[in-house]
């Protein structure tokens, strides 16, 4: 399953998509910043209460069909995306240091997060990781496009 080759390539087009859109901003004070991070906080932050409660017709709904996510096992598609979230089993959540870009239709959200979760069977540390998504505004709504887990697993 791991394909390191794939996972490095992932990240480089996440880190290349937010690079690009931070080169669109004049500042971070820009007009519409504060919106933005609203929206993009309250996408998270309904994302993770929906995967704890397990409310999966609402979790399938908001993932894009060509989601991608990347781990410190590798890269994973939609389908694989979605066994692993109904695998989580999360216990509390703690979300915190949220910095939110938008441009156009994407908004990149990157933050802190401390959760037990488990990952391709291995219980993952409650320690505070970053991770970082890629939500696309579509006719139908939000949709989460791209997530990046930076947690490594307990040795």
């Amino acid at each position: 399953m791991v394909d390191y080759k794939r996972a490095k390539f992932f990240m480089g087009i996440v880190t290349a998509a937010c690079l690009l859109l931070a080169c669109g901003f004049n500042s971070f004070a820009a007009k519409g910043t504060a919106a933005a991070m609203s929206e993009g906080e309250k996408l998270e932050r309904q994302m993770w209460a929906d995967i704890k409660a397990k409310k999966w017709p609402a979790v399938m709904d908001r993932l894009a069909m060509g989601f991608q996510s990347v781990y410190a096992d590798g890269v994973r598609d939609y389908k694989q995306e979605v066994g692993l979230l109904k695998s989580l089993n999360p216990g509390k959540i703690g979300l915190s240091g949220f910095y939110v870009t938008e441009k156009g239709p994407v908004i990149v959200v990157t933050y802190r997060i401390s959760v037990e979760e488990t990952i391709d069977g291995k219980r993952v540390s409650v320690k505070d990781a970053p991770r970082q998504s890629v939500w696309l505004r579509t006719e139908n709504g939000w949709k989460w496009i791209a997530h990046a887990n930076l947690n490594q697993p307990s040795q």
